[in-house]
This record gives structure tokens, C-alpha cells and sequence, in this order.
């Protein structure tokens, strides 16, 4: 079976670029007719369909910026789509926001419509299905059509494009290491499952900030939650797992969590197990979220500047949706974590 052709391909062989291509199959008046009919004849001899997710290309240009996120009630990523638009508009675009529900099939129907003529790029976070699945193929073959896409928060090796991130790993040390010099020694760790890119570095800092302060890693003080779990509809499901990490190791005297739900859930269950906090256990999460800050006991965070974070995504797109040259170099921007201290740490 012949190998699809992209855009790109058939830029790069007739070495012009991928607006070129684009303009010369659509018989523009920009592009020379010997031009045109070198594209349309390689295009023709390749078997060239142009794919429907990537019909807004550079040279038709929307001003207008498509997010996908996986979930919209998450402080985090309404933060990120503020510093998104505030870039945007003071650069004279508008955004429209898809989301997948942390669905692979969502991803990629969200992605299909809004490329259909509706945007310029993509600004997104990866759903955890798609993670799971590790299949990028949407991601790909948007970018080889010529449509840029900015990643941010997850974001796989997979896919050549700019990042946007924050330092999971090192966020995740400092936050431990600040639990052992408050003295703990038995800490937990409440994370994701392991395909989830920013769980499994944030499970890899905790692992490292015992191991340099030569305090050996206990695998019955790891607990790692299933995605279903996640949902408003298995609080009370998740309560209980947390509970049995709790009954299941008495000495726990502190807990980090890659998340502000399971922090503020590992609180509500220590305080119902009769212990109190932080003098019993002191109990950090990542992800500086609205409800930190109204817990009783106030929550110590890992903060992610989530606004820093859409800004510079935005900045990266529209950079390269204006630049004149096809650049393939591609950037990742690592953004630096913040301890916020609350009550909920000594």
C-alpha cells in the first residue's frame, strides 16, 4: 500500500514551502503557473488528498486560536485559557476552547471541526485516553498539513512541536524535601497511573527526594488512583482508597499528592480518622487551585503559574502562525514551580 503523501512531503521534494504547496493546488494567482503545475503534477503522481483536519492552513488565516483541554471545571486550565486569550487578543486574535472530556475520539473530533476552516493552530493539553492509547496520529498529521500546535501540561516526545511545561520532577523534590526537613519520615505519596506523563515525573521527584535524603522508598506508601476515580461521580470511591492507605500504615506522617483533590481528599481523611493536621500529618499537593486556600486547614501547594503558562503558549503560536519562514525548530518553554506554605504544613 503507497504511503500517504502530506503537504509537507511535497514541499520539501519540490523544496518550497508548505504555503507554496497549498496556494499551487488551489490554482492561487500568487504562485506561478509553472509552479502550480509542478505541485499539482507531484500531488497528482502521489495520490495527494488533502485531509479535512488541516483545510485552515496558514495562507487563509481566521485570527483565531483553537484550545482543547480535558476538562473546563479545573481551576488550572481556566487560568491557562485566561493567560491564552489575554496574549490573543492584545495580538488581534480570538480563541474558541473544544473539549475532550479526557476521550481520545473527543480529541480528535474537536480537532477535525475546529481545523475546518474555524482556526489558524492548536493550544492544547493531552486527554489521558489518548496517553493511554499513545496514539498521536491527530496530532501529527495536523502539523504536517501545515497547522501549528502548541502543547502545554502534557505533552509526549512523540509529536515535534513547542511545549509549554512546568518542572514536574523538581516541583515534586521540593516539595517532598520540604516534608523531611519539617521532620516526616513516613511519607505518602498519592499519585496517577504511570501513562500519565505529569503523575509519573511528579511520582520520580518524591522517589528522588527520599533517595537523597537516605530514606528508602516504601512501595505500601504509594498509592496509585484509576483515572475513573477522578470524576465527581466516585469521590466517596476514592475517599475509601485513600482511607485504606491510611488505616493500612499508622505511622504516616506525611502526604504529597500530584493533585489539589487528592490533597484536599487526604485531608478529610485524616481529619476523620482522628488526626490532626499538621501536627499529626502535614500534607502537601500540587496544582495551586481556588479551594487550596479555603481548606481548613489551608492547603501548601505546588503552584504552576497556570496564567504564565497560556501566556507563553499563546506567544509561541502566534509567533509562528506570523512568522515568514517555515521554522522546524521547536521550543520547550519549562516554567518554575513555587511552594506556597499554608497551614497544612509546620
Amino acid at each position: 500500500m503507497k504511503r500517504k503523501v502530506t503537504l509537507k512531503q511535497i514541499a520539501k521534494e519540490l523544496d518550497v514551502s508548505i504555503s507554496t504547496v497549498s496556494k499551487a493546488l488551489r490554482n492561487s494567482k500568487e504562485i506561478s503557473e509553472d509552479t502550480c503545475n509542478k505541485v499539482q503534477a507531484f500531488a497528482k503522481l502521489y495520490n495527494y488528498r488533502p485531509n479535512n483536519i488541516a483545510l485552515s492552513l496558514k495562507n487563509r488565516k481566521t485570527k483565531t486560536i483553537g484550545i482543547i483541554i480535558p476538562e473546563i471545571v479545573h481551576h488550572f486550565f481556566s487560568k491557562v485559557i485566561r493567560g491564552i486569550e489575554l496574549v490573543a487578543n492584545k495580538r488581534g486574535y480570538n480563541v474558541i476552547v473544544g473539549l475532550s472530556n479526557e476521550s481520545f475520539s473527543k480529541e480528535v473530533i474537536n480537532m477535525e471541526m475546529l481545523a475546518n476552516g474555524s482556526i489558524d493552530g492548536f493550544i492544547l493539553s493531552i486527554s489521558k485516553e489518548t496517553l493511554l492509547q499513545q496514539d498521536y496520529h491527530h496530532f501529527n498529521e495536523t502539523i504536517n498539513q501545515g497547522m501549528p500546535i502548541v502543547m502545554f501540561d502534557r505533552v509526549v516526545n512523540e509529536v515535534n512541536c513547542d511545549k509549554v511545561i512546568v518542572d514536574d520532577l523538581l516541583g515534586s523534590k521540593n516539595a517532598v524535601k520540604k516534608l523531611i526537613d519539617n521532620g516526616c519520615k513516613n511519607i505518602a505519596l498519592i499519585t496517577t497511573k504511570d501513562y500519565v506523563s505529569v503523575g509519573r515525573l511528579r511520582t520520580q521527584g518524591y522517589l528522588e527526594a527520599l533517595e537523597e535524603n537516605k530514606l528508602e522508598p516504601q512501595s505500601n506508601l504509594i498509592l496509585k488512583i484509576v483515572e475513573e476515580l477522578d470524576s465527581e461521580d466516585h469521590l466517596e470511591d476514592l475517599e475509601a482508597e485513600i482511607e485504606g492507605l491510611f488505616r493500612g500504615n499508622s505511622k504516616i506522617d506525611g502526604v504529597f499528592t500530584v493533585n489539589e483533590l487528592y490533597a484536599l481528599t487526604a485531608m478529610k481523611v485524616a481529619r476523620k480518622l482522628g488526626k490532626n493536621i499538621p501536627e499529626d500529618v502535614q500534607i502537601i499537593g500540587f496544582t495551586d487551585g481556588v479551594l487550596s486556600k479555603h481548606a481548613t486547614p489551608s492547603l501548601t501547594t505546588v503552584r504552576q503559574h497556570a496564567q504564565q503558562m497560556g501566556e507563553k503558549a499563546a506567544e509561541l503560536l502566534i509567533n509562528r502562525l506570523e512568522a515568514e519562514e517555515d521554522d522546524e525548530h521547536y521550543k520547550t518553554v519549562v516554567i518554575e514551580t513555587k511552594i506556597i506554605e499554608r497551614n497544612s504544613t509546620k
